[in-house]
């Protein structure tokens, strides 16, 4: 398996477990997040599942979740 880095090609991520939100919808408009074997997150877009990834770690997915939940980024959404 290749060193992960961002914008490496998802399907390169071999063995990663790709999971959607219950909220996704119909048409594919969801983001996916799989755990890596060495701890990071990898995110990519449920409508080009063999595009791009972008890797983060776990601290920083962890702030993205927590920001969310606390209504951080509800104007994005208004």
């Amino acid at each position: 398996m290749l060193e992960p880095y961002n914008g490496i090609p998802a399907a390169e991520l071999s063995g990663a477990r790709w999971q959607k939100s219950g909220r996704s919808n119909s048409q594919g408009n969801c983001v996916e997040m799989a755990e890596l074997p060495e701890g990071s997150i990898a995110v990519r877009n449920s409508r080009h599942p063999e595009g791009p990834a972008l890797i983060y770690t776990r601290l920083e997915i962890e702030a993205l979740i927590l920001g969310a939940k606390d209504g951080d980024f509800d104007h994005l959404i208004n």
